[in-house]
């Protein structure tokens, strides 16, 4: 068995289908979340519901990166444990500090999401209800700390195959309720599912790692280490996650604030939903090579990690590609039916749209990447000018655009902003390469 699943471990090809099997369960998972709430729940519930789950957005994006500094760090010292090797300064401690934290993120958002329905800011009619789904969700952040710790020690199938049969079984929890299963019980099921999916995850990574059970409360000696060694990394990958937030979600705000143009919303948001779309596919693609990358990197194999670095962004540019070729040919009627016929998108705006989704898949890679090694300060530093440039790219386009009309202008510039950012992204790869052989 074990050998079986070291083959598994080793091919980029089977990874990257079970990875990808997996996004689409998790992005089936969210749409059915949608598509069964809003036919079970009072109108009044669903919208109160509605901010719900954005705050749970906001609570899985407050884990700022954490994890990646984790997985950078037990990745080097699991491919450094032999002779020759270097496994450099990591304490399994460290993972005890960073699950308090994981779980005080959880409880903390659970007060406030509790304190919200009490105070009447999410005035719903089933209290309970949204309390234990809003766990469900958060539990998500849980879950990123056995996945990418498993994955920092070749347990990437393991993680894979359990967060499969986890999320199967929400969904089929979910989609009963149409069905007649009671909405509170599916929400428990998926509770239990969830709690029991990511106790098996750290059970297989204290084992794998060779952990005590009492490491995982050794806080003050967790605590030490990480204050003395790598609280600047911590820093830097707080304010990554921030700009990173900020420049993705800024036209939201920025186009409510100084446009009354409906159309140029509902635009933005369809460019946010292809855009998360594909990043998710990518992301999975790119974790598929990132065991044979760190290796290649921590090695200094710079052959070896200019080829997989090679095979990553071509992957991902094709992923861009189809995803463009797709929008070209039924992007008006994909966007005509998820907006109710609202509002239309020019071939213009289809065509930005697929430049800013082909410049995207090479600033995943070069995130996912980068962020694999810990390289965060770097990161920030490229992070910065596209916060700057999404936060003027509203602005820039009332200028240019003709009056009561400012979507081809703002498509123009925020394809601009991408290209731009893009091209920074391969100055950094580049980069990377030649520190490779160092």
């Amino acid at each position: 068995m074990d050998g079986l699943l070291h083959r598994l471990e080793r091919s980029a090809h089977i990874l990257t289908l079970v990875k990808l099997a997996n996004v689409g369960l998790s992005m089936l998972w969210g749409f059915a979340v949608t598509y069964v709430f809003v036919r079970v729940l009072p109108p009044g519930d669903f919208r109160a519901f509605l901010l719900l789950v954005a705050f749970n957005n906001f609570t899985i994006s407050a884990e700022f990166g954490l994890t990646n500094i984790i997985y950078a760090r037990l990745r080097r010292f699991w491919l450094g444990r032999s002779a020759d090797g270097d496994p450099g300064d990591f304490r399994p401690e460290e993972m005890g500090v960073l699950f308090l934290f994981l779980l005080g993120l959880i409880g903390l958002g659970t007060l406030v999401v509790a304190g919200a329905i009490a105070g009447g800011w999410i005035a719903t009619s089933v209290p309970l209800l949204f309390v234990l789904f809003f766990i469900v969700s958060a539990l998500n952040v849980l879950s990123l700390l056995a996945k990418r710790g498993l994955a920092a020690v070749d347990g990437n199938i393991l993680w894979e195959g359990i967060d499969l049969s986890r999320r199967a079984v929400s969904l089929v929890a979910l989609i009963a309720v149409l069905f007649g299963f009671d909405l509170m019980a599916s929400v428990l099921v998926q509770l239990v599912v969830s709690l029991l999916g990511i106790g098996a995850g750290i059970v297989l990574l204290q084992r794998r790692t060779g952990m005590r059970t009492r490491q995982w409360v050794a806080w003050r000696v967790g605590g030490g280490h990480i204050r003395r060694l790598y609280l600047r990394d911590i820093g830097a990958s707080v304010l990554l996650t921030l700009s990173e937030i900020t420049a993705y979600n800024a036209p939201y705000f920025t186009i409510a604030a100084l446009s009354h143009d409906p159309r140029l919303l509902l635009l933005f948001d369809f460019v946010f939903k292809m855009s998360r779309a594909v990043s998710t596919a990518i992301r999975a693609t790119v974790e598929a090579v990132l065991p044979g990358l760190t290796s290649a990197w921590f090695r200094h194999d710079a052959r070896a990690f200019g080829k997989r670095l090679l095979t990553a962004s071509g992957v991902a540019l094709g992923i861009a590609g189809c995803a463009a070729l797709l929008l070209l040919a039924i992007g008006q009627r994909l966007f005509d039916e998820l907006f109710g016929g609202r509002a239309h998108i020019t071939l213009s705006e289809q065509g930005w749209l697929c430049v800013i989704l082909m410049a995207l898949a090479l600033i995943c890679v070069s995130v996912y990447v980068q962020g694999a090694l810990s390289r965060f300060a770097p990161l920030l530093r490229q992070s910065l000018p596209f916060l700057a440039g999404s936060l003027l790219t509203m602005p820039l386009a009332l200028g240019a655009g003709q009056r009561g009309d400012h979507a081809s202008a703002f498509m123009a510039i925020y394809g601009a902003v991408f290209v731009a950012t893009a091209l920074l992204h391969i100055v950094a790869l580049r980069r990377l390469l030649r520190e490779a052989a160092a």
